[in-house]
């Protein structure tokens, strides 16, 4: 019966060994501290009341905190989102706990806060949690916005 158990722990270790990469996925969200905040979206010390946003495609920031239950809600659907448009907008993460310059530069006050920046413009806020749903629509009006025809 020992040598069952021993082999049964052995198959079940593996199994388990085997089966945690596969279920491991490598997030799309990038988490940003103050210094890769000011070297990928914008260096709010230096451009005083002035947006110069640093990124090559749109993007979203999401300000939240571990202890909000609306930003724990909303994390998996913005790592859908990051999955889903991998390649054509950025989905960014500051933890206002870690980070309260960033949150005080941009009078973050209420969480989550999103903050929406096109690839040209002015970004757009909301305070709150989005569904699926309205975070599909602002990312279509306006981070990937349809182009006219003419």
């Amino acid at each position: 019966i020992n040598s069952m158990k021993k082999v049964f722990f052995i198959i079940a270790a593996l199994i388990c060994t085997l089966a945690t990469p596969a279920q491991a996925q490598e997030s799309n969200v990038i988490h940003l501290t103050k210094e890769e905040f000011k070297k990928k979206v914008c260096d709010y010390e230096l451009t005083d009341k002035v947006w110069l946003y640093k990124g090559d495609k749109p993007a979203i920031i999401d300000f939240y905190a571990d202890w909000c239950g609306p930003c724990r809600k909303l994390s998996p659907i913005l790592e859908e989102v990051a999955t889903e448009y991998k390649g054509a907008i950025y989905v960014y993460k500051v933890n206002t706990d870690k980070e309260p310059e960033i949150a005080q530069a941009f009078g973050i006050r209420a969480l989550p806060t999103l903050l929406f920046i096109p690839a040209k413009g002015e970004p757009e806020g909301n305070v709150g949690f989005l569904t699926k749903e309205q975070l599909y629509e602002a990312i279509y009006s306006i981070l990937l916005p349809a182009k006219e025809d003419k």
